[in-house]
């Protein structure tokens, strides 16, 4: 009797064995015969058997058979729930984590700590707070909120829910630490940004005796990168490589160490790293890539991209998407095609996320048509794919276009997300669409699912100042129930200089001022505003603050694409070696417009306080201007397709006029791209009806 239960406790846990060896190692085949094996020798309905395949299958990403093998479960145990909930949050659906928690607390089947941590994951990632804070409110009671997986997971969802300050309430209250609780402290702080927090903790922790592991660097790097903080990226770089720490051959730091660079502009010090990495990521070698296209260098970039299909890594859909966004960030059409073609020759060229990228490359180039046809053939569409046409009409002022695909995805039943209200909003604001904008903030409101971010107050606020209620925009602002963010005011300010309301312009700019005193964007809004009301007083008065504070502003650049050769133009550019052809064809212009339109320079957006020839010459030379000057030496006017201009800033009210009067003199359609929207310029006339 005695053997015989010997025999078959040693089967059972050999069964056990070589289920949990599957998961570990994630061989579906192998695990899927064990099931089969167990099943044939009678323990079908062991608890312990069963849930170990429950495991298998959620490590294996096979959710489905995991949650049928539970459901025909005649008993289970805290084990088995906590297996399928982690299943869900692995397969990224931590909804149904959460709501397989909430049927828990019917049985009679208690958590224990790895349930409650799994569900703070599972909060974190939703920012479900509320439910994260009920889920604690169990946790103090059942006594496991000490625990330090529990504790970890807790700190990890308050960060992840922007609750910072309660992240560090729970991190110093617990009275044991290991190493991941550390990680897990200066990682949140590595998401709000607080890069001197981070490093403060972590030479804290070393004080305390504890090693950084990478998880640690990683998590620094992280913070100064996100923070802009390259000098203290760099002391950790320092610290690194005195200790003699491997991170050259560990992706995940050489990863971060190498993003911290690209991200701060420091590309010459990324390629170092890079270089030194002993196994490269496709993800090295695609951040590398694109730091040095975001340079403006795309001849390295894609010498780069070269060498990465020559490797023995794959070009994934990530890699793809990448790419493409490259070259539709830069409206580069002739490569952004060419990356078309090939990424059809691929296996992943079919992900959805490469397609939705090639999508959103066709709209930022201004090929509508294009865009509309690939969309019309795409086999498979999700909810961004929709939001990306939806945004493409927005910019191109096509508001009637937009509402009408965001009611055909509701017939789709496809369901809008925040990001797609964000477009239909900003797609009413461009097309100056009042009521319907109204209407669809309205709807956003009344949605249980969703709530309003102050992204969707700003489109709000842009689509009320577009039609002159400012009462109404500043009213709405101050009466949201989120805090109000430097942008939002931006865009009201905005509105104050098109309505010419200087009082309330100098209001809201006093307002941005203490938010955000450091941000030259903001003293040149205001400046605008006072030049425009003759107020030369205070626009002197804002540029010694600007001066004293030693403030600059963000280089107006533009670029244009001429037999698959880009040419980069900044404001006062006299580097091009046609500059003199340029200019002499842009002064003919001038003149040709003078003549025919009695055109003349809006010599408000230039200095006040120098002779009227200086400023029309620097109005001359703006970014834009010399492109256009570009292509219309290069033979642009011979061409039947429009002149297309890209720009990284605004356009200016000069700039705007000059195109407007140029594209009725010369009969051809110019299309503009700046940082806000594209503007068609046909006739004399542009798509923005002069608000942009």
């Amino acid at each position: 009797m005695q053997q015989g239960a010997i025999l078959w406790m040693s089967e059972r846990q050999k069964l056990a064995e070589l289920l949990r060896k599957c998961s570990k190692n994630v061989l579906y085949d192998q695990g899927k015969e064990v099931h089969g094996a167990a099943v044939r020798k009678g323990y079908g309905l062991d608890l312990m058997i069963n849930n170990d395949i429950i495991d298998l299958y959620g490590k294996c990403g096979r959710i489905d058979f995991a949650r049928v093998m539970f459901d025909r479960m005649p008993e289970r145990n805290v084990v088995s729930w906590t297996a399928l909930m982690c299943g869900y949050l692995r397969e990224g659906d931590a909804r149904r984590s959460l709501l397989l928690f909430r049927e828990m607390g019917f049985s009679n089947v208690r958590p224990n700590e790895f349930t409650f941590s799994t569900n703070f994951k599972a909060c974190g990632i939703l920012g479900a707070l509320l439910n994260g804070m009920q889920i604690q409110s169990l946790c103090c009671k059942s006594g496991h909120e000490w625990y330090p997986v529990v504790g970890n997971s807790i700190i990890d969802m308050y960060s992840r829910s922007g609750r910072i300050s309660d992240a560090e309430c729970m991190f110093h209250a617990m009275p044991i630490r290991s190493l991941i609780s550390w990680n897990v402290m200066i990682a949140g702080y590595a998401l709000e940004g607080e890069s001197g927090k981070s490093l403060l903790l972590l030479k804290k922790m070393q004080k305390q005796g504890e090693i950084p592991d990478e998880f640690t660097f990683t998590s620094t790097l992280k913070a100064c990168t996100l923070s802009g903080a390259i000098h203290q990226g760099t002391q950790i770089h320092a610290v690194l490589t005195v200790r003699g720490f491997p991170f050259l051959n560990q992706k995940i730091i050489s990863g971060a160490l190498l993003d911290l660079y690209v991200k701060c502009g420091r590309v010459l010090e990324a390629h170092k790293v890079f270089n030194g990495v002993e196994q490269k990521s496709v993800i090295s070698w695609t951040s590398l890539i694109i730091g040095y296209a975001q340079e403006g260098n795309l001849s390295e970039a894609m010498d780069l991209f070269r060498e990465l299909r020559k490797s023995s890594i794959p070009v994934d859909g990530f890699v793809l998407s990448s790419m493409i966004g490259v070259f539709a960030d830069f409206a580069l059409v002739e490569l952004g095609k060419q990356m078309h073609s090939y990424a059809e020759k691929k296996p992943t060229g079919s992900d959805i996320s490469v397609a939705n990228s090639i999508l959103d490359m066709y709209l930022k180039c201004g090929l509508v048509e294009e865009a509309e046809q690939f969309f019309s053939d795409m086999q498979q569409k999700n909810v961004i794919s929709w939001t990306v046409m939806i945004t493409g009409y927005g910019k191109h002022g096509l508001g009637t276009e937009a509402i009408h695909l965001f009611k055909k995805m509701h017939t789709k039943n496809v369901e809008p997300d925040g990001v797609t209200y964000l477009a239909i909003l900003s797609a009413c604001s461009h097309a100056g669409l009042v009521e319907e904008g109204q209407e669809y903030f309205t709807k956003l409101c009344n949605d249980y699912q969703l709530k309003p971010r102050v992204e969707h107050y700003a489109c709000m606020a842009d689509i009320l100042g577009r039609a002159g209620r400012l009462g109404e925009a500043k009213h709405l602002i101050e009466n949201m129930p989120v805090k109000p963010n430097v942008g939002i005011w931006q865009t009201l300010l905005s509105a104050c200089r098109v309505h010419r309301d200087v009082e309330m312009g100098r209001k809201v700019g006093e307002i941005l001022l203490r938010l955000d005193g450091d941000n030259p964007v903001n003293y040149v809004m205001m400046s605008n505003i006072f030049a425009d009301a003759r107020c030369w007083k205070e626009c002197e008065r804002l540029r010694g603050l600007v001066k004293a504070k030693g403030l600059k502003k963000e280089a107006g650049r533009s670029w244009v694409e001429i037999g698959k050769q880009i040419h980069f133009f900044y404001n006062g550019d006299d580097a091009h070696p046609l500059f003199e052809s340029i200019h002499d064809i842009l002064k003919e212009m001038e003149k040709r417009m003078k003549e025919e339109m009695g055109y003349a320079y809006e010599t408000s957006f230039s200095l006040h306080d120098v002779e009227e020839e200086s400023r029309q010459e620097s109005l001359r030379l703006h970014s834009e201007k010399l492109a256009i000057g570009l292509v219309l030496l290069c033979g642009g006017l011979n061409e039947g397709k429009p002149i297309r201009i890209f720009k990284n800033l605004r356009v200016c009210g000069d700039c705007h006029e000059f195109i407007k009067g140029l594209s009725k003199v010369l009969n051809k359609v110019f299309l503009v791209r700046d940082a806000n929207r594209f503007h068609k310029f046909e006739k004399g006339i542009c798509s923005c009806k002069d608000y942009w």
